[in-house]
């Protein structure tokens, strides 16, 4: 491969350069893949009106969300473990992210604190939560997120307990293995020198950075996973949307809704905005597409609150068939995580590049040379 020239391509380099337990649990899902797969193919099955002979002499790609310019309708989403793919990875991909005009989210289980991506960056980044049981470390994350200016606060909602993925069991991913797994297992990482030089040895400390001196044994990645599963607070409800607001100033997301009640209860609560989305298929594996439950939610909360959307946007055409159904802009997850894995800074630099002409084109071959030009006529029915 001379050059990626899309995001498959950037999966590819991913591929070959993590090893098998690293790639797949960023590029697998929950169960047997169904919703995983759904989020692409109904993508797929979206076909856009081309129109000719309009003036796309002038395209505008950017967009204002939550009072701020940004010049794609895209975010990075918060990715788990994402600086365990390349060195340092939470502060590569932020910067990638500012210099294309968009907004990066940190996951609370990323590898870099907080501290290290504000110092990485020079403007707001957003920042993700996962509520734990203990209330006292959540609160002590989201002051040190206000203290770092983050722009908006993510609430992941869709993680009362971890989705069975089959592909992180089977590659002793947070699992107990016995001697002749670990040898696989070992076997399969050190064939993977350049990955093991660059993350295992120059990309230490590798503990979850936000959760320093809260986690047990926060050198062992199979420890990271096992905490994480216990720690997450199963009994959250609507309610506790009082207290995070009580901790948090700015606006707020919230991420997983995936029905129209759900959707509602988020503005009654008083949500900026709300993602939709099925935590990119890991999760609930007979759950609806996120593209095919968008519509409904659109429809539900209309200007009420922002809609966001995420799960299988791989293009700018991806892009284009969300905003038409209403989604006010995308977060990219694995593209992203793709990028940073094969080439790093530049890499998540690429896939936004790449992802940028390809909505441009999309925009100019569809005759709608403004974002805000596009709604439901544009697809062809």
């Amino acid at each position: 491969m001379l050059a990626p020239a899309s995001v498959s391509d950037y999966r590819e380099l991913a591929r070959r350069r993590l090893p098998r337990v690293m790639f797949d649990y960023v590029d697998g899902g929950a169960f047997d893949e169904a919703t995983l797969r759904a989020n692409r193919d109904d993508l797929q099955k979206l076909a856009l009106r081309q129109k000719v002979l309009r003036d796309v002499s002038t395209l505008d790609t950017s967009v204002t969300l939550f009072g701020q310019r940004q010049e794609l309708p895209i975010i990075l989403a918060p990715v788990g473990f994402a600086g365990m793919m390349a060195r340092r990875g939470e502060a590569l991909a932020a910067r990638a992210a500012e210099k294309a005009g968009i907004p990066f989210t940190l996951s609370t289980v990323g590898v870099c604190p907080i501290e290290e991506v504000r110092k990485a960056t020079t403007k707001p980044f957003w920042f993700q939560l996962y509520m734990m049981k203990d209330r006292g470390v959540v609160r002590e994350i989201l002051s040190r997120a206000s203290a770092a200016n983050c722009g908006a606060l993510v609430f992941t909602v869709d993680l009362p307990v971890l989705g069975t993925r089959y592909r992180d069991i089977r590659n002793g991913f947070g699992v107990k293995l016995n001697s002749i797994g670990r040898m696989r297992l070992g076997w399969n990482v050190a064939r993977h020198a350049s990955w093991v030089y660059d993350v295992g040895y120059k990309g230490r400390p590798l503990t979850l950075g936000n959760l320093s001196g809260v986690v047990p044994n926060a050198t062992s990645l199979g420890a990271l996973l096992a905490w994480t599963s216990t720690a997450l607070d199963p009994s959250v409800t609507w309610k506790d949307l009082e207290w995070i607001r009580s901790q948090w100033k700015g606006p707020l997301i919230i991420k997983g809704v995936l029905d129209e009640d759900d959707a509602r209860e988020a503005v009654a609560a008083g949500a900026e905005g709300i993602v939709v989305s099925n935590h990119g298929g890991r999760q609930l594996d007979a759950a609806l597409s996120s593209i095919a439950v968008l519509p409904k939610i659109a429809d539900a909360v209309g200007d009420k609150i922002t809609v966001l959307m995420d799960g299988g946007i791989r293009s700018g055409q991806d892009v284009t068939r969300a905003l038409a159904l209403g989604a006010k802009a995308c977060m990219i997850g694995r593209a992203w995580v793709y990028g940073v894995a094969a080439k790093g800074e530049a890499g998540v630099t690429g896939v936004l590049e790449t992802m940028k002409r390809e909505l441009r084109t999309s925009m100019a071959l569809i005759g709608r040379p403004r974002i805000a030009d596009i709604d439901r006529s544009v697809l062809q029915t």
